[in-house]
């Protein structure tokens, strides 16, 4: 006989049962676009960012640790005297034979497939640009055949072979008996866009070199190829400039362990170097500069409270002579200080509150005839230091303010979108490139900002080129660039908040336009960001999964 369940725990059953079924229906809800986590492995395997054609076999070379080795091919225009590559080929070695167990695309039925002895490096062009610096105008194609016989790795330039070695390093995995294997593949590679970038912000906390040479590892896993270093900013200046030294003395958070020395900087510019990667600083003016007014005495404009000082300064001021004269000085300065073509000048959030407090800015906005507009005092400001920079024969870049308001630009000015809804930043890349100026993208792709789910969709959905424009006004949008404000970010979370998320820009910006496919993308990305684990970089995951060997941390 059985017994009956009491009337209320019959009740708090139903009631549990239902509950749990509304919990996961709501969860579910939350992210509707979730991918299954069930998913059959890419065609690509774990290939990203996704190369322009791509022929892969089912054949496949067994490699080993003692016999294989990656050489300058006969036919190479460069041989053992390219430090660059020397040291890239030690690096990927390390990477395909150093790495964890990887999950194999294709499996040969074989108990002892062929074994592939050699990777050969061919540079085709006779300046391989070996010992200069990348470039916006840098060639980063590559071709790569893997085939029974052999594997060849060939590049106009040194910049397409560190491209080719990291693809050749993915396609590298480990059958079921763990051997080191590599199917036999064909890759024909190149960029869509010139520039991929990550701005990463080491004023607001200050970020140790070593963890600056870990994302520069990271970002050339991913190929992208511009660091824009937000050096300094409002909370500090931890630029040590030879010139101005107490300009970090007294502004940096302190004034031994929290700057960059020149030593510093170098590092940081060589060891981008060797990745193919550009490094262009960003001291943004005349706004942002609290940091700087502590150890450069009358740079700030002094605020007023009705006709007294008010103790507190705003930002630098533009009627002063010794103004333009430290500009001039300091930039020069970061002339020779950073390679780079160009220089970011930023040129954003001027707050104008300051100004219109002083009494001597007031008389200087009427005997200009500016009225009572502030954005035309910003834009005197602007064209004196774009003068100052173009003496120093660098290029600049300047955040979309500078543009909105009018300032006069050099021709070969590129502006940075950051700001609006999608709607808007669409609308403010077609009028700056209908004004005939180049263009960068960043307003989808602010990485601070966070929240719970798969955010990296809408970072992969996100396309610079899509606005109303001609296919002219295309071809001026040189890429685009993810950025990582420092508010809530310094070393301790900084790459977990960047990785794998940038990494869906990367493939953006690197992958032809029609990759678009967010399924096949996540069973990519999913493997990229364990093999980045396996590497070493505490990249964050996906969604719900594993890694074959997963992050032990340091």
């Amino acid at each position: 006989m059985k017994l009956a369940a009491p009337p209320l725990l019959l009740l708090l059953l139903l009631l549990a049962v239902l509950g749990f079924c509304w919990g996961r229906q709501h969860h579910d809800n939350d992210e509707d676009d979730e991918p299954e986590l069930l998913v059959q492995p890419s065609r690509f395997g774990s290939l990203w960012p996704l190369p322009q054609k791509v022929q892969l076999s089912r054949d496949a070379l067994k490699l080993t640790g003692l016999s294989f080795r990656i050489v300058d091919g006969k036919e190479s225009t460069v041989g053992a005297s390219c430090a660059l590559l020397q040291n890239a080929y030690r690096r990927y070695y390390e990477y395909i034979f150093g790495s964890p167990k990887r999950q194999g695309l294709y499996k040969s039925r074989r108990a002892a497939p062929p074994e592939l002895t050699e990777l050969q490096v061919v540079i085709t062009s006779t300046d391989s640009e070996c010992d200069a610096y990348p470039s916006v105008n840098s060639d980063e194609s590559y071709e790569l055949s893997v085939n029974r016989s052999s594997a060849i790795l060939k590049a106009p330039k040194v910049w397409g072979a560190l491209h080719g070695l990291e693809t050749f390093s993915q396609l590298v995995y480990e059958d079921e008996h763990g051997a080191k294997t590599i199917n036999a593949t064909v890759i024909s590679d190149f960029p869509r866009f010139a520039y991929r970038g990550i701005l990463l912000d080491s004023s607001r906390h200050f970020l140790p070199v070593q963890v600056l040479l870990a994302n520069l590892e990271t970002m050339a896993m991913n190929k992208i190829n511009v660091f824009h270093w937000h050096i300094v900013d409002d909370p500090s200046f931890p630029y040590l400039s030879r010139t101005f030294p107490q300009l970090s003395q007294q502004g940096a958070y302190h004034p031994y362990t929290h700057v960059y020395t020149p030593a510093d900087v170098k590092m940081v510019i060589e060891f981008a170097r060797l990745r193919g990667i550009r490094v262009i600083p960003e001291f943004d003016t005349p706004g942002h500069t609290q940091s700087w007014g502590k150890g450069q005495k009358d740079l700030l404009t002094p605020c007023y409270s009705g006709s007294t000082p008010s103790g507190s300064f705003g930002p630098v001021n533009p009627i002063l002579n010794t103004t333009y004269d430290f500009m001039k000085a300091f930039f020069k300065e970061v002339s020779t200080v950073f390679p780079d073509a160009y220089v970011h000048l930023g040129g954003d959030e001027v707050d104008f509150t300051c100004w219109r407090t002083n009494p001597d800015i007031q008389r200087f906005m009427e005997q200009h005839s500016f009225g009572k507009d502030y954005s035309k005092l910003e834009s005197f400001y602007i064209q004196k230091l774009l003068d100052i920079v173009g003496g120093t024969n660098k290029g600049y870049i300047i955040w979309q303010e500078v543009f909105d308001n009018g300032v006069k630009l050099k021709a070969d000015t590129i502006i940075h979108v950051w700001k609006g809804n999608q709607q808007q930043y669409q609308s403010e890349m077609a009028n700056v490139t209908s004004a005939g100026y180049k263009t960068l993208l960043s307003t989808p792709w602010y990485l601070n900002r966070i929240s719970y789910g798969q955010d990296w969709h809408v970072h992969y959905k996100a396309d610079p080129q899509d606005f109303t424009g001609t296919a002219e006004q295309k071809k001026l949008v040189i890429g685009g660039e993810a950025c990582l404000w420092g508010e809530y970010v310094d070393g301790t979370n900084l790459t977990p908040r960047l990785w794998p998320r940038a990494s869906a820009v990367a493939e953006r910006l690197w992958s032809a336009k029609d990759v678009t496919n967010l399924g096949d993308a996540y069973n990519r990305l999913s493997a990229h960001r364990c093999r980045m684990v396996e590497r070493g970089i505490a990249a964050e995951p996906l969604f719900v999964s594993s890694c074959p060997r997963e992050y032990r941390g340091i």
